[in-house]
């Protein structure tokens, strides 16, 4: 019997080979949009939570395709900033700025604020959404707190200024990251749903 199919619901080629890896035990065939052969979907990213995004992008997909879709939207909550830059990580400072640009925003903002205040975590949320309307969600995520100064050349995004408890960065976690991400963890619980769906 051949593998169910499901779309990510991101044009991000990055994300759906990530998520793809990160499924293959559930036995799904994960497809980016381009391997659908999907249009372009354009989706407003204007809710104000990560389920909120995810599932906009979800059932967006999930009607064009007509297939499952699977989004996520996650970010990096910084306990001396309140919680932010939260939902609007991918945007903190501006949609233009590259990804280092947007941590050394981030250590301006936290300089002079001593390491046992600078708690963070990243937080991810999957949403599958089903032909039919039916919307599943689930969540990881990965407490450390924010590095005084960058480290590390692998990973993405504010990867290089998350520092694990054992005192790595992420961007120097290397293939571990696959295993401990917060999307990793969301993975993991997804493909119990998957799973449970496949039967």
């Amino acid at each position: 019997m051949s593998a169910r199919r499901l779309v990510v619901a991101s044009g991000n080629a990055a994300k759906a080979r990530e998520l793809r890896e990160l499924l293959a035990p559930s036995g799904w065939a994960v497809l980016s949009p381009r391997e659908a052969a999907l249009p372009a979907v354009g989706v407003v990213e204007s809710g104000r939570s990560y389920l909120e995004n995810a599932t906009l992008k979800a059932v967006a997909y999930a009607h064009a395709a007509g297939l499952p879709a699977l989004a996520d939207d996650s970010g990096l909550e910084v306990d001396a900033l309140q919680g932010g830059p939260g939902v609007l990580s991918a945007r903190y400072g501006g949609l233009q700025l590259a990804d280092r640009r947007r941590y050394e925003r981030l250590l301006r903002e936290l300089a002079g604020v001593p390491a046992v205040r600078r708690g963070a975590r990243f937080r991810a949320v999957l949403a599958l959404a089903l032909p039919g309307g039916r919307v599943i969600a689930r969540e990881g995520t990965l407490e450390g707190r924010i590095a005084l100064t960058p480290r590390g050349a692998d990973g993405f995004g504010y990867d290089p200024v998350f520092e694990l408890p054992d005192g790595r960065t992420l961007a120097e976690a290397g293939a571990e990251k696959q295993r401990i991400s917060h999307r990793a963890i969301a993975s993991r619980a997804m493909i119990e749903v998957l799973r449970t769906l496949d039967a």
